[in-house]
């Protein structure tokens, strides 16, 4: 027994320590990607795009006023983005522009890259994989979607395959090729950590951006993002850092491939992008407003205001509102709504799911063309008292009403209370309360004893120009 002991020590354990050693390292291989396929057959289709351009007199202005408004919304720690900052941009003369990436998709010369690393440039040269160098020309350009289509005179190229960005999951591999910091031909990869995000800094609510953390840094934009199909489903377009050289720390954005599908087709073909357009103002539904709506969870967009003479008008949409679904996509949060409406060929007749009254309700809306809208200014106060709610009100005057396109609403005096706790503030117009829509002081004292207890109730406001939702609560 000892000898058979023995050799089960000297000989088998061993044996079967090297065969679990290699089958867990061939496992652990067996699951992870191998990417060298997908590069070796779509790397000769990407670029790396350079400028030259002339400096704009306010350009350092508009880049102080960025600084100060990402400084606003997040103190010392505010993220930069990958955006140009050109060398040149103090001199009298054309100087070095941006450098970014752009892909090939077409090929008789079409490349596609961000709006941003072209914009103001006098001059773009195109650089191939293989080193040849072309001269290209703007064929189009739309800074909503940060996206550009240029052109060069060169036949038989190579091309990439645009994918579907509608069916991409969190949690999937992706890879991104392009050209950092003006190195070209470089490879990261990473996974898809979030699907449409919004970014309030970018002032862009017609895209909802792919999250990853793909190791984007300045140079990137503009390139392709690959699934493991090895189909573009995405531009790597801006990227958060806290980094002085801008470097990355594992949160970039890249634009859906669908919403560049629309935008660049529209770039060939007509040199300009037209957007759907509703005319509704929304907000999101947080849990407050889920119980004042009566809603089995906090989902939608709600509608806060509607645009006179506009297709949410013509449509029968209404203040309050919530909206769910649009063009038979789900709306989950209100950034959803503009990313599915901006889609949309103007003109085209789609269905708007609403829940109106606890009831879902289904609309036809005729989707018309984005133009700029006109915007108003708060009315100033003067003196009338309200209710127990917390709430000094005053009369609006038919003057004042008419400057703010309004047919209704009290202007609030004071706040202390239920109303303080609401956040409402002095200078904010009440249009209505629980439903109930206010043209007095006297309409208001009517409908505070008839309010319920202990649970929130929804106020539309009228607040520096824009309608939204409040919840305000009676505790007894």
């Amino acid at each position: 027994m000892a000898r058979l002991a023995k050799l089960i020590q000297v000989y088998l354990i061993p044996m079967i320590g090297v065969v679990c050693s290699v089958w867990t390292s061939s496992s652990l291989a067996q699951g992870l990607p191998d990417f060298t396929r997908l590069v070796e057959s779509n790397a000769p289709a990407i670029v790396n795009v350079s400028t030259t351009y002339s400096p704009r007199a306010n350009s350092a202005e508009d880049r102080q006023e960025l600084e100060e408004l990402l400084r606003y919304f997040y103190g010392d720690r505010a993220p930069r983005l990958d955006m140009p900052a050109p060398d040149g941009e103090q001199r009298g003369q054309d100087g070095p522009g941006a450098t970014g990436s752009g892909f090939i998709i077409d090929k008789t010369g079409f490349i596609v890259t961000n709006h941003h690393v072209i914009d103001q440039a006098t001059s773009i040269k195109v650089t191939l994989n293989d080193q040849r160098e072309f001269t290209a020309e703007v064929v189009g350009s739309d800074e909503t979607s940060d996206l550009a289509v240029l052109k060069i005179e060169a036949e038989g190229l190579p091309v990439v395959r645009l994918g579907d960005s509608e069916r991409v999951k969190v949690g999937e591999w992706v890879l991104a090729i392009g050209s950092p910091f003006g190195l070209s031909y470089s490879v990261a990869a990473g996974i898809i950590s979030y699907m449409g995000r919004s970014l309030p800094m970018s002032g862009n609510n017609y895209v909802s951006f792919i999250q990853t953390d793909v190791a984007i840094n300045p140079g990137h934009s503009g390139g392709p993002l690959f699934n493991l199909a090895g189909e573009v489903i995405g531009i790597n377009s801006q990227i958060f850092t806290t980094n002085n050289s801008g470097g990355s720390i594992g949160l970039s954005f890249a634009i859906p491939v669908d919403v560049a599908k629309n935008v660049v087709a529209q770039l060939r073909e007509t040199g300009k992008v037209e957007r759907g357009w509703l005319g509704v103002a929304i907000d999101d539904v947080n849990q407050e407003l889920a119980d004042a709506f009566k809603l089995d969870r906090p989902h939608g967009a709600l509608i806060s205001d509607v645009t006179k003479d506009s297709p949410a008008a013509a449509a029968g949409l209404r203040t309050g509102d919530i909206v769910t679904s649009f063009d038979e996509r789900e709306i989950r949060t209100r950034d959803d709504l503009p990313y599915f409406v901006g889609l949309v060929k103007p003109g085209t007749a789609v269905p708007v799911d609403v829940i109106r009254d606890g009831q879902v309700q289904t609309l036809e809306v005729i989707v018309g063309t984005l133009g700029a809208l006109a915007s108003v200014s708060p009315g100033v106060p003067s003196q009338k008292e309200g209710g127990g709610l917390g709430l000094q009100v005053t009369s609006l005057d038919a003057k004042l009403k008419q400057q703010l396109e309004l047919d209704n609403g009290v202007l609030v005096e004071n706040v202390t209370g239920a109303a303080e706790q609401a956040r409402l503030q002095k200078g904010d117009i009440l249009l209505s309360l629980n439903g109930v829509d206010l043209n007095t002081p006297e309409d208001l004292a009517e409908l505070e004893p008839n309010l319920p207890f202990n649970r929130p109730l929804p106020v539309l406001v009228v607040r520096e120009g824009r309608q939204t939702f409040f919840t305000i609560r009676l505790e007894e």
